[in-house]
């Protein structure tokens, strides 16, 4: 990845982005959905139209909310983030910003990851399992240990 510059460049206007997604061939994820049929047939009617961006917004909110909060239990954390952002980048353009953004960082520390000698690799693998059996401990000292695990395991009671 090359170095950022200490100046910024100034951001792309929207009109911008589109000649570059039209010059390579490609749309954006939200402009995509714009353009099919059943879209446009909802776009036609103002109230209909709020009110399904409304509910994507709701939708998307809530999956990204229930991902934030699953990110340290053991299960798919992230991939429901990314699952949310991807609802919310079908309507917003804000939301196909981050999710691009998430793509490129997440491809970053997979290229970086697998870069590393083993023991790296094997050291962040081992810390990450002691915070997630760390965070499940306290979760379930929390909220307690279910009945229908067997006596033999290793948790509070």
């Amino acid at each position: 990845m090359p170095p950022l510059p200490r100046e910024r460049a100034a951001r792309a206007t929207p009109e911008e982005r589109r000649a570059r997604f039209a010059d390579d061939g490609h749309h954006s994820l939200r402009e995509r959905v714009a353009d099919s049929r059943w879209r446009q047939r909802l776009a036609a009617r103002r109230s209909v139209d709020h009110a399904y961006r409304v509910v994507v917004g709701i939708v998307g909110g809530l999956i990204v909310a229930v991902g934030l909060v699953t990110i340290p239990l053991p299960g798919p954390g992230w991939l429901t983030v990314i699952a949310g952002l991807f609802v919310l980048a079908t309507e917003f353009m804000w939301a196909e910003r981050l999710l691009e953004f998430t793509k490129r960082h997440v491809s970053a520390w997979t290229e970086w990851l697998g870069r590393q000698p083993l023991w790296v690799r094997l050291g962040i693998a081992a810390l990450t399992a002691a915070f997630v059996y760390g965070v499940m401990v306290l979760v379930l000292h929390w909220v307690g240990v279910p009945g229908w695990v067997p006596g033999w395991v290793p948790l509070w009671r």
